[in-house]
């Protein structure tokens, strides 16, 4: 349905996006997720017509609509976009700003598609109402309802949660992705916000330095990332350096099973290497102070646990997560383990 292929952006002398691959299929959600001047948003405003790709093409349904002599205008590329600001019109109506994207919005036809789609988002008694009267929420469902209104082959979403407080987020990350399903449009979001990606998406593209890092459905993604960054970007990682051996892997809070880490070959015997190692992948106990690993330099509370920053007395600081109940203090010796039920990601120490 929406493919870019080895898309280039300049600016100047200053690349924003290098070489960037994707391949998005019909009805299904991609986010691009990544940190902020990664090239992610810039990749949307060029699949939306906004910006023009340096090199590369980019087609939708088939159409090769930027690169290899194309540059169809926004209107013409039958893609939808929602504003991270909604970009409402104040003086018009629910229905009117839901129908002013059709070709005839004063049509029978049109007020079909406007009462349909405002059932479709649950705004169905608000069609007179003005938008100004709306929630935060409220205003972002009519934003995506005007936006499906054309029926458009591919609907785009600029970091579409970033206007609402954390509480109505979290809710409309749901009904966002049941609208979506429920109108079998193909969407992709931009977003730096983990969580959020890995809630909504089919797929998560990483994008990293202006190019696709990795991309894969969430949990693929996120317990097999394929490279340090994409591992360091997603979850609270830390890193525990570890020397493998015949018999295991020696770390400095025990040896374990080489079978631990994933894909670790007989070759790598003797090697040095660094176990990506996140919060719920680790216990801390306390001890006496002989018999500890490190200590606890913070603790920080995130209302139903708390997860303790380690220090090792190697330098290496580790993330521990525990119950609200289980309260350590700064300072406090502790020995570590790992407690993890499932292989882990490892790379060859730098």
């Amino acid at each position: 349905m929406l493919e870019l292929e080895d898309v280039v952006k300049r600016y100047g002398s200053e690349t924003a996006v290098s070489g960037l691959d994707l391949t998005v299929r019909e009805g299904e959600l991609v986010t691009l997720l990544g940190p902020s001047g990664c090239g992610k948003t810039t990749t949307l405003r060029m699949i939306a017509g906004l910006e023009t790709p340096s090199e590369g093409k980019i087609a939708v349904g088939g159409d090769v609509v930027a690169g290899e002599g194309a540059a169809t205008p926004p209107e013409e590329r039958d893609v939808g976009l929602v504003f991270q600001e909604f970009a409402l019109f104040p003086h018009l109506t629910v229905a009117e700003n839901i129908a002013f994207g059709l070709d005839d919005p004063n049509s029978e036809t049109a007020d079909e598609r406007v009462a349909e789609l405002l059932d479709l988002v649950g705004l169905g008694d608000y069609g007179d109402r003005s938008v100004t009267e709306l929630s935060g929420g409220q205003r972002q469902r009519v934003a995506l309802a005007r936006s499906l209104a054309p029926e458009p082959e591919v609907l785009l979403l600029d970091e579409p949660f970033s206007n609402l407080d954390v509480s109505l987020r979290v809710r409309m990350r749901e009904e966002v992705k049941r609208i979506l399903d429920e109108a079998g449009v193909t969407a992709v979001s931009v977003t730096h916000d983990q969580e959020e990606a890995l809630s909504i998406s089919d797929r998560v593209a990483v994008v990293n330095d202006g190019t696709v890092e990795q991309i894969g459905d969430p949990g693929e993604v996120f317990e097999h990332p394929t490279s340090r960054f994409v591992a360091s970007f997603l979850g609270q990682a830390s890193f525990l350096p570890a020397r493998v051996s015949e018999s295991g892997i020696e770390t400095s809070v025990g040896s374990y099973d080489r079978d631990l880490l994933k894909g670790l070959g007989d070759g790598y015997v003797g090697s040095h290497v660094d176990v990506l190692v996140r919060p719920d992948d680790l216990r801390a106990t306390p001890v006496a102070e002989g018999d500890a690993d490190g200590e606890v330099i913070r603790r920080q509370y995130t209302g139903p646990s708390f997860v303790y920053h380690v220090k090792l007395d190697d330098g290496t600081v580790l993330r521990c997560l525990h119950n609200h109940t289980e309260e350590f203090e700064v300072g406090e010796p502790v020995a570590v383990t790992l407690v993890a039920d499932h292989a882990l990601a490892w790379y060859p120490s730098e």
